[in-house]
């Protein structure tokens, strides 16, 4: 398995993670204030390192706060456009630098690669977050393990 291929994988996982805790979020008379506030970041920081890799202006802010129909529409166009970009990269994309000013005003030169399995860790971490914050207000969160997508994608139940 290549480096590509390992990122196409989590790519794909990162759509299925970001949807399933979406579809819970749906299932909530309301969302937890946190939950979504994470969730959110979370998802910017995926539409922030888009507009970095691609040079283009970022739609949304570091914390920028989103409702429920935001969010989805931001997963439908961040998810889906970072996996996007590991498909359509090739060896020379994931080791090209991308020089960039965090929000905090410091300037980075990070590889595509990089870049793109921070971005994976990243929302993984927070969705955990989310999860946390889930619970703590009563609600079930979902499973959103890695195992559990592999698990799914073929067929297999816990």
């Amino acid at each position: 398995m290549t480096g590509n291929d390992v990122l196409k994988n989590l790519s794909e996982y990162n759509i299925w993670a970001d949807q399933t805790m979406l579809d819970v979020f749906s299932s909530l008379p309301s969302v937890p204030n946190n939950a979504a506030r994470l969730m959110s970041h979370a998802l910017n920081a995926q539409a922030i390192w888009i507009a970095r890799i691609t040079g283009t202006q970022s739609p949304v802010k570091v914390w920028q706060e989103h409702n429920l129909e935001q969010l989805k529409e931001l997963h439908k166009s961040a998810s889906y456009k970072i996996a996007e970009l590991v498909a359509n990269s090739d060896e020379a994309e994931f080791n090209r630098l991308i020089d960039y000013t965090n929000s905090q005003g410091n300037k980075y030169s990070t590889r595509v690669l990089d870049i793109l399995t921070h971005a994976f860790n990243h929302a993984t971490y927070h969705r955990a977050q989310v999860a946390t914050d889930l619970r703590k207000n009563g609600h079930t969160p979902p499973n959103t393990d890695y195992v559990t997508y592999v698990r799914e994608l073929m067929g297999q139940v816990y």
